[in-house]
């Protein structure tokens, strides 16, 4: 086995280059340093451009189906793994795939942010204080259709980019207001641009939300070793139960599906959600049980929902 890492022989995690992602990953090093004792120079932070990441498909706004579905984010830094050019990848966990690929294993997860979507507006204070056919930008399936279910008179724009992206487009008047994650703006110490976190209860989060997941090379103990110091058991059973729900359904970027799992004591309540694209319908559902089986709760919601869909439920994925 390796030995630990030092300034000669760094350890490499690999990241997108997004302000968030490089902050996300300054976390898994600090993390990692503090468990081990470690020097700030035994770690590498490389950066790695993913499809997701293009300037122009983003300077476009074009919808994220039409660019890739499952693994638009992370497929290059998958392969940089598998390469052996890094020795760890640092992932939001909404962007995962719910299956890795061969020779790559996913388990290890930092203690969750804040679960919930930000208002973020220059004029009004909440989605209810917009005006009649504001313009609201945002790039996410499921937001759109929690937004449309909610404000069918809204008018919605394609709005991608990292946070300051997003906020400039605001300034310029692409659209009255945005959503964001509340764990992104939390972890960049920018919580001043949202107006307010939205409830759960009023928009249920996207699956893995505010959760960040560090994936390794299967046959790595090395990694293994350093990354068990790190784990987050608590975060690890909630995503077990929401990855699973989202596996069910076959989630990807072209499906509006929400989920979230919550812990109480042993126990686990998921709540779960699928909508049409326009927002026309909405149908949710939870269930509870004990949390070591979070799993199987993830699969029998996701199967509750489907058993509620109509027959043409899910026809636009084939349009």
């Amino acid at each position: 086995m390796k030995q630990m890492p030092d300034a000669q022989s760094p350890l490499k995690l690999g990241t997108r280059g997004s302000p968030l992602a490089v902050a996300q990953a300054r976390e898994t090093r600090d993390r990692l340093m503090a468990a081990h004792d470690l020097p700030e120079e035994a770690f590498e932070i490389v950066v790695i451009r993913t499809m997701g990441d293009d300037r122009a498909m983003i300077a476009a706004d074009r919808p994220l189906k039409e660019i890739g579905n499952k693994g638009l984010f992370t497929k290059e830094i998958e392969d940089a793994l598998l390469s052996g050019r890094i020795d760890l990848a640092v992932h939001s966990m909404k962007d995962m795939p719910t299956v890795q690929p061969d020779g790559l294993i996913l388990d290890c997860y930092l203690p969750r942010e804040d679960v919930r979507d930000a208002f973020v507006c220059l004029t009004a204070p909440a989605i209810a204080d917009l005006p009649q056919g504001a313009v609201m930008g945002t790039s996410s399936l499921r937001r759109r259709a929690q937004l449309l279910n909610r404000r069918p008179d809204l008018k919605l724009v394609e709005f991608r980019g990292n946070v300051q992206t997003r906020r400039k487009k605001l300034e310029d008047g692409v659209a009255s207001a945005t959503f964001l994650a509340m764990a992104g703006l939390n972890r960049l110490g920018m919580t001043e641009l949202a107006r307010g976190a939205i409830a759960p209860e009023d928009m249920l989060p996207a699956i893995a939300q505010g959760a960040i997941g560090i994936e390794r090379r299967s046959d790595d103990a090395r990694a293994e070793r350093l990354l068990s110091a790190i784990h987050d058991t608590p975060t690890a059973l909630r995503l077990a139960a929401e990855r699973a729900f989202l596996a069910t359904l076959d989630g990807s970027c072209e499906t509006p599906i929400a989920g979230l799992a919550l812990l109480e004591g042993d126990a686990i309540w998921l709540r779960g959600e699928i909508l049409r694209p326009d927002g026309s319908e909405s149908i949710a559902d939870d269930i509870r049980g004990p949390a070591s089986e979070g799993a199987r709760l993830g699969r029998d919601l996701a199967q509750r929902l489907l058993a509620r869909a109509d027959a043409d439920f899910f026809a636009w994925r084939e349009a």
